[in-house]
């Protein structure tokens, strides 16, 4: 068995990421399709717009075949975390040949020689000088890659050319193994926020569902659109980072300087300017606005917010960092990721869940010493629990649905 490997957040499951998927089975030459998605909290720093339970049944219901949920612990994380935990991953399931990712510029050759850079001295050196002029990671890396090599710091600048060179980095360093298939961005472009046609980003198909849900079902698949339509009618409203206005708030303002300094990608005095900043302001968006500088983008802000309602820590993501994604947990599969996972019994380095409770309990997760495996499900576990709080509707908000919820099993879905 071959599959062909996705990451994606599916967030929500749209009409670019149908187009992906075919271009991905088609590229790679393969019957199967795996999509390894973010949990309920985004790489950038915000909440799913949909638990991810809805958003796997959308991705299954249109075509892949098993979606399996990247643990937290990397899903929340920057570019280089991300790729390298979605790419052990693939690799660990052990029936994965390919993976295809987007990218504004999917040349493979220059995608390359910028995976490649910070093997460069000279690269290192110019990064570094940037760095210490104030400029955040992506920009100071941009500013060295046009410095040195001649490279546009625009090839950087996407948010997807940047995990495209970070999943051939990891690709390099875990999963040599795995062919990559970038392939160009299909008509609309990561920040656009219009909707323009059938094809258009998440960020503007996000901003048009609160407020039209026909406008934004013109870049949906019908299945998107049919599963949105019955959340809609059954008192489920969009979530935003807005929803946890009051629960950041408590935290920073409870928490101690020497928690805070603790918390992910706190550096640099950062935890004092958290603390006043938390007593100042009434919402998360004034919190970002007062936080924000040019060695602190937006997103690598709202990724420690997300870190401050989960309570990670540096040391704990460092040792997740070390091991790896330690477990597959299926979130969704059909009759052919029924076949997968038939085939992942023998083949995969690492356990594989379609029922939490065979492997964390709330009751152990809460009164006993963890395992690494159990630490880092925990952390998913917890995520899902402060997640549904974010719910406007009150009979949403019940915790321990990972102990309650097991994989969705989806017979009928859209032809491949």
């Amino acid at each position: 068995m071959k599959a062909v490997g996705i990451i994606a957040e599916y967030n929500p499951f749209h009409n670019g990421h149908q187009w992906h998927l075919q271009e991905a089975r088609r590229l790679s030459n393969t019957n199967f399709s795996i999509a390894i998605m973010s949990g309920n909290f985004m790489q950038r720093g915000e909440p799913a717009i949909f638990d991810k339970w809805t958003r796997a049944q959308m991705a299954v219901t249109a075509g892949v075949d098993l979606v399996i949920e990247l643990p937290v612990a990397f899903a929340v994380r920057s570019a280089e975390y991300f790729a390298t935990g979605g790419i052990r991953l693939l690799n660990a399931l052990g029936v994965v040949s390919h993976v295809c990712f987007g990218a504004e510029h999917a040349n493979i050759s220059i995608l390359y020689t910028i995976a490649h850079a910070l093997n460069n001295p000279a690269v290192v050196a110019s990064l570094h000088q940037h760095l210490e002029a104030g400029y955040n990671y992506a920009a100071a890396w941009g500013q060295a890659l046009e410095k040195v090599l001649g490279i546009s710091r625009e090839v950087v600048a996407s948010p997807n050319n940047i995990l495209a060179v970070e999943y051939l980095r990891a690709l390099d360093s875990y999963a040599p193994a795995l062919t990559p298939l970038p392939i160009s961005r299909h008509m609309s472009g990561y920040h656009d926020t219009d909707i323009n046609g059938t094809i258009a980003s998440a960020t503007a198909i996000r901003k048009a569902l609160p407020v039209d849900i026909d406008q934004a079902g013109s870049a949906l698949p019908a299945v998107s659109k049919n599963i949105i339509t019955a959340k809609f009618a059954a008192g489920y409203a969009p979530i935003t980072f807005n929803n946890y206005d009051q629960m950041v708030l408590a935290v920073l303002r409870q928490a101690s300087l020497q928690r805070l300094a603790l918390l992910p990608d706190v550096s640099e005095g950062l935890e004092h300017k958290l603390k006043t900043a938390a007593l100042r302001v009434g919402n998360i968006e004034e919190l970002l606005i007062n936080l924000k500088t040019k060695r602190y983008s937006r997103t690598r802000l709202q990724r420690l917010l997300i870190h401050v309602l989960l309570s990670t820590t540096k040391t704990k993501l460092q040792s997740y960092d070390q091991t790896g994604p330690l477990y597959a947990r299926v979130l969704a599969f059909n009759e052919q990721g029924r076949e997968i996972l038939h085939h992942l019994k023998t083949t995969s380095a690492i356990p594989v869940i379609t029922k939490t409770t065979h492997y964390l309990t709330s009751k152990k997760r809460d009164l006993h010493q963890l395992t690494s495996l159990e630490s880092m499900l925990a952390l998913d576990t917890t995520a899902t629990d402060l997640y549904v709080l974010g719910h406007a509707n009150q009979n949403f908000r019940r915790g321990g649905q990972d102990f309650q919820n097991p994989a969705l099993f989806l017979s009928t879905v859209t032809a491949h």
